[in-house]
């Protein structure tokens, strides 16, 4: 088996793997192993070694760059060609330079449509540890820990591939961080790094191969870059790490030849001590009674020791046994369950429905009482079988509730093996197994085969029969202040969060509000997730904000767990409880939390203010659709002559009476979740398709004041086309993409916390950008028209005669147009300065 296997299998079969000998039982030990035809390597475990992996280190002797202190001049550029990398690999030695806490640049790679393709920063935080974080297309990573800041020579890789925008991050051989959605954009698959770029080592650079800035430069010393156009393996990092070139797909390998210096960079020859490959084990190679290492995946012959004590009372229970319980349960299961003898127990592939299987029979004959009373060999094969299950490896595809079985099953054998009958028994293998205890560990090891139990909805595993459960986890808390945090947070993370591709909510003007902590969940050393509440404190002293502006405490979360890529996020997290001086929250998983301070921000309505606009939206709607109803029928009974203008007008009438109309009773819809969002997707339609017709009345306008050159038939096509088909067509793109995150959570309209409001705010903004030029066009050539009038009709008027009717000529249009062509909606961008502007909107709107 390999060095992993062989361990496992010793100690389910209550041994250890064979012991590194003594130098006096060296000799001894190969003749009695060459005695029983065992030649070749064996599996030892090493006595001074918790890791039990190789510690040998050899000489490389590789040029070193020299970054003395933080400069815009120093920088070296890697000569070679690069090929568009749909996946990538870079490791690297580095001395970091710990007297700067700034931000340093280790490498950046740009290409010409864009700056920040491929780039690795980090920076000294306030607990003397590095952190580094990845950039891909712009999109960044949050800085992680990653290795001490002792000025000690660290090992470092980072990976990214296109598939799911998958990375990591090593250092030292072992990975620090890694997730995926690195540079996803909305449902399309990321894209890969783009080729025929510039690779600068030391510096960030702001134009293409050049623009360098002092403070984000690097300083240390850095060697042995080398670059693959693939992921690495653990394997072949750990070989990296250990300066053997993995020669397979190689793009860059570091060579003073390679290199273009900045002549103020220094280049020095150094021999670097590289560890031994972790994924090396202890062997003996017997023969030669000497010992060497093999590669611990590999598979190799072992010995089981036992100490002489263990092994008699194991001998003992086995000649003394009747196997009464063995035959009982091997009769059952129709199968070997509990071997003869603990000794010839063979290897066991225990899937999870055999595993399911042994512990029901296994469970049932325990639980009917037809053996009494555990004999010491019953008891060590019960153990031997827990020990086995406990060692299972969940695949994907099983079935969580055969899983949770399980788990009950588990707890009910080992709560019938502890009965108080059974304390006899414990005690005739004491040498073997050290007490009970033992199964405390194993119930242990249980606790994180449940993990795929945790979802958002079940927050907690309990699984419990008579005085055993699992419902023991660790909790794990780190603290960091937000003085330590605040400048990572705010150019990374913050600034981030206004392009993250998972729909995360855009904060301008954004500070940490408080301290920012992290919450971990352990259990057998494996993280697991959980819900948990928890209350932070704001800070005592916050950023003073501008007259006007609002400063609001919101809930975001810093996300590093796998589909969402680092980036700050209300996911999963909810305000249980608001205070001025601190803010309770619940969510639903485990991650690094903070409370961000949003300036710029609304501010909290009163519900006695909620309630006075929800009164002005319901009578001016009211109003309205009365009005427009009335002028639509006067236009079909009157019989006004039909023209574009009267065929805009009447489809503006629609759309607008339409959307005001479901506006009215869309508070009715809000208890059936499937009513709302159709409500909610007609409501989109229909005030988009109002605005679109807005559109299309300054377009009209355009037209009669300056000269277009399209027949009318052909503009009444583009017309319904604006008005209907661009409605229609930004509606159905919003739902394809974004259908569980269209409806509000308290309203039947568009989600504002997710980037589904901008398909509605985004073409408003356009239209209102154009129906202003075409107002300020009509305006002109509206107040020109009555200066020339003027003149002609009452040439020798006076200067305030003139004047006044400029201005009315001026007002007039403005009046009369505002509404048409929907400026007023201009005043929703006031809104969040005072909510007398939400009073001002609500009553220019309803009654446009």
């Amino acid at each position: 088996l390999d060095w992993w296997q062989a361990g496992r299998y010793c100690e389910q079969h209550f041994a250890q793997l064979l012991l590194e000998p003594q130098d006096s039982e060296q000799g001894s030990l190969s003749t009695l192993l060459q005695s029983h035809h065992i030649r070749g390597s064996v599996w030892l475990k090493e006595r001074d070694s918790v890791l039990h992996k190789a510690k040998r280190r050899r000489g490389h002797t590789v040029p070193v760059l020299v970054f003395r202190d933080k400069t815009d001049t120093k920088y070296v550029k890697v000569l070679c060609d690069f090929p568009s990398l749909a996946a990538v690999t870079a490791c690297a030695h580095l001395q970091w330079d710990t007297r700067s806490q700034d931000i340093a640049t280790v490498f950046s790679y740009a290409v010409p449509a864009f700056i920040n393709e491929f780039q690795l920063r980090g920076f000294v935080d306030e607990e003397g540890f590095v952190r580094f974080a990845l950039i891909v297309h712009g999109h960044h990573s949050p800085y992680l820990p990653v290795f001490r800041a002792d000025g000690q020579w660290h090992h470092f890789c980072v990976t990214w591939q296109q598939d799911n925008g998958t990375w990591a991050i090593y250092a030292d051989g072992k990975r620090r961080a890694a997730a995926s959605g690195l540079c996803s954009v909305g449902p399309s698959a990321p894209q890969a790094i783009s080729g025929q770029g510039t690779f600068i080592i030391g510096q960030d650079q702001d134009s293409l191969g050049g623009t360098f800035r002092a403070k984000e430069s690097f300083s240390g010393n850095i060697t042995d870059l080398h670059i693959w156009h693939k992921v690495l393996s653990t394997e072949h990092i750990e070989r990296a790490r250990s300066c053997w070139v993995v020669e397979q797909d190689l793009l860059f390998g570091w060579s003073s030849n390679a290199l273009e210096v900045e002549s103020t960079v220094q280049t020095v020859a150094m021999k670097l001590l590289c560890p031994g490959p972790v994924e090396e084990c202890r062997v003996l190679e017997v023969g030669s009674s000497g010992f060497s290492y093999a590669s611990c995946l590999q598979p190799l012959p072992f010995i089981c020791h036992y100490s002489k004590d263990a092994y008699w009372q194991l001998k003992r229970a086995q000649l003394e046994s009747s196997h009464a319980l063995a035959r009982r349960v091997n009769a059952l299961a129709v199968r070997t369950v509990i071997p003869d003898s603990v000794f010839s127990g063979g290897v066991q592939d225990l899937n999870l429905s055999v595993a399911l299987d042994a512990l029901d029979v296994l469970a049932a004959v325990l639980r009917e009482g037809e053996v009494p009373v555990l004999e010491p060999s019953d008891l060590l094969a019960v153990l031997q079988l827990l020990k086995q299950v406990s060692d299972l490896e969940i695949q994907e595809g099983d079935e969580l509730e055969m899983l949770e079985q399980l788990g009950q099953y588990y707890m009910e054998v080992t709560e019938l093996i502890l009965e108080e009958q059974n304390s006899g028994t414990w005690s005739l293998i004491s040498q073997v197994i050290r007490g009970p205890m033992a199964v405390v560990e194993l119930c242990d090891r249980m606790v994180s085969l449940l993990v795929p139990l945790l979802t958002t909805e079940r927050t907690k595993i309990t699984i419990q029969h008579g005085n055993i459960g699992l419902h023991r986890v660790t909790m794990k808390n780190m603290w960091f202040g937000y003085g330590s945090l605040q400048r990572c947070l705010s150019r990374s993370a913050v600034s981030q969060a206004t392009a993250a591709p998972d729909g995360a909510q855009k904060f301008l003007g954004t500070s940490v509000g408080t301290a920012v902590i992290s919450a971990t969940l352990l259990s057998d050393q494996q993280e697991i997730s959980a819900a948990v509440r928890y209350r932070l404190q704001h800070r005592a002293q916050v950023p003073r904000a501008a007259p006007g502006h609002f400063p609001v405490f919101s809930l975001v979360l810093l996300h590093v767990s796998p589909d969402a890529g680092g980036m700050w996020s209300t996911a999963g997290c909810s305000v249980a409880k608001s205070l001025p001086d601190s803010t309770a929250c619940f969510c639903n998983h485990t991650t690094n939390f903070a409370i961000l301070l949003q300036v710029y921000e609304m501010e909290q309505r009163t519900t006695k203010e909620e309630f006075t606009l929800q009164t002005l939206t319901f009578i001016g709607c009211g109003v309205s659709f009365c009005a427009l109803m009335v002028t639509f029928i006067l236009f079909l009974a009157v019989g006004v002559p039909k023209s574009e203008r009267t065929t805009v007008h009447k489809n503006l009438i629609l759309a607008l009476a339409a959307g005001e109309a479901l506006l009215m009773v869309s508070e009715l819809a809000k208890p059936s979740q499937v009513l709302c969002f159709m409500v909610t997707a007609f409501l989109h339609l229909f005030f988009m398709a109002a605005l679109s017709w807005m559109l299309v009345e300054g377009l009209l306008l355009w037209s009669k004041v300056v000269a277009v050159n399209m027949s009318e038939g052909r503009r009444m096509r583009f017309y319904y086309v604006t008005g209907w088909g661009l409605p229609v067509l930004i509606v159905g793109v919003t739902l394809a993409s974004s259908f569980d995150k269209y409806v509000a959570a308290n309203h039947c309209w568009l989600n504002v916390q997710t980037n589904v409001i901008w398909a509605f705010v985004g073409p408003v903004l356009l239209i209102l950008a154009v129906n202003s030029l075409v107002l300020l066009r009509v305006v002109t050539v509206t107040v020109a028209s009555a200066r020339r009038r003027s003149r002609m009709l009452t040439p020798n008027s006076s200067l305030e005669s003139q004047i006044g009717t400029q201005l009315w000529a001026t007002a007039k249009p403005v009046l009369v147009l505002l509404p048409v062509l929907g400026l007023t909606w201009l005043c929703g961008l006031l809104v969040h300065l005072s909510i007398v502007w939400a009073y001002v909107f609500i009553v220019l709107n309803s009654l446009q």
